[in-house]
């Protein structure tokens, strides 16, 4: 064992750059190794982390993270596709070294940027709706929070051939959406626009918020849905369940979770598709510029990540996320 390094949330509230004890024997025979070279934050379940709000609660100190890239050092005997000074993805978190399995590594596209290649991850949440959906382009499809997920929601969709509608009350991230090309970008769901109520096929609820889930039951269509996307990290509300349910019952709307995991880990039998399959996917639509990210997070370094959370937790109109460099 040696010392590596890694943002560590070691209190509510609190983060520090800390060493931290890596397993340095040789790879096992479809084991990778590598030394990491950015890491993206995913401010949702990160801040819930680092606020003691994961479910059963953070047990501190913890390493947070799941989108890194890095470059390989190292390789088991039986990997015969990826060799040292390779760029590759892992769900790894915010530490200078990476160690996976050779089936949960996906190695970048040529030509991809490490600066743009860790947003598949982030892509893939809501692809798994995507993959999930019943609602076919050339449908209306609501993305309701514009954070860094619903944004990239945004693209996907729009890149898809969906006729896509975003909201956000945050006049920043409205302007982000636009800039991205995102044709309707709003601060509110048009209850009242009868071009709309009615007629969305699928709301991508990425906000969290109670009232955006109320109201996006209003505008779906017949046997439209609703997914979940974000986590309900606290209550914002006094709604009455009664409202939600009478709107769903009334409306005939399918409301269901949008936990990413309803997509297999890997490709199975009759289930091709998967969540490493949506990465390597994003990370192709990223370096074919289908979806762009320019511009979608600030690089800093990796010892300046309290600076970091603290901006995601009380300013969201700073800025969708930050970009950890580890070659700083």
């Amino acid at each position: 064992m040696s010392d590596t390094y890694a943002v560590t949330f070691t209190a509510p509230g609190q983060v520090e750059f800390l060493p931290r004890a890596f397993d340095t024997r040789p790879p096992g025979p479809r084991e990778v190794i590598g030394r990491t070279v950015r890491s993206l934050i995913s401010p949702g379940t990160e801040i819930a982390g680092l606020l003691g709000q994961w479910p059963g609660g953070t047990q501190y100190p913890a390493v947070p993270g799941y989108a890194a890239i890095f470059e390989v050092s190292a390789v088991g005997v039986e990997v015969d596709d990826l060799k040292p000074g390779d760029l590759a993805f892992c769900m790894g978190g915010h530490q200078s070294m990476q160690r996976a399995g050779r089936e949960h590594v996906v190695p970048l596209p040529a030509g991809l940027s490490p600066d743009s290649a860790p947003f598949a991850r982030l892509m893939c949440v809501t692809m798994s709706t995507l993959t999930t959906t019943t609602a076919r382009p050339p449908a209306t499809v609501m993305v309701t929070g514009l954070g860094i997920v619903g944004h990239l929601g945004a693209q996907i969709f729009d890149a898809c051939g969906y006729d896509v509608i975003a909201v956000d009350p945050v006049a920043a991230r409205r302007d982000i959406a636009a800039r991205a090309g995102i044709r309707t970008v709003l601060p509110a769901i048009p209850l009242d626009d009868p071009r709309v109520a009615g007629h969305v096929a699928l709301v991508v609820e990425c906000s969290g918020h109670e009232q955006a889930i109320f109201d996006a039951c209003r505008v779906a269509q017949k046997r439209g849905e609703v997914v979940l996307v974000a986590a309900m990290w606290q209550r914002k509300t006094d709604l009455y369940a009664y409202d939600v349910l009478h709107a769903i019952f009334n409306r005939y709307v399918v409301v269901r979770s949008g936990w990413e995991w309803e997509v297999p880990l890997l490709p199975t039998d009759f289930r091709p598709n998967s969540i490493y399959g949506n990465i390597a996917g994003a990370m192709r639509w990223l370096a074919e510029g289908r979806v762009r990210v320019d511009g979608l997070a600030e690089s800093i370094s990796p010892r300046d990540a309290q600076h970091a959370y603290e901006q995601l937790r009380g300013r969201p109109e700073q800025g969708l996320t930050f970009l950890l460099d580890w070659t700083r």
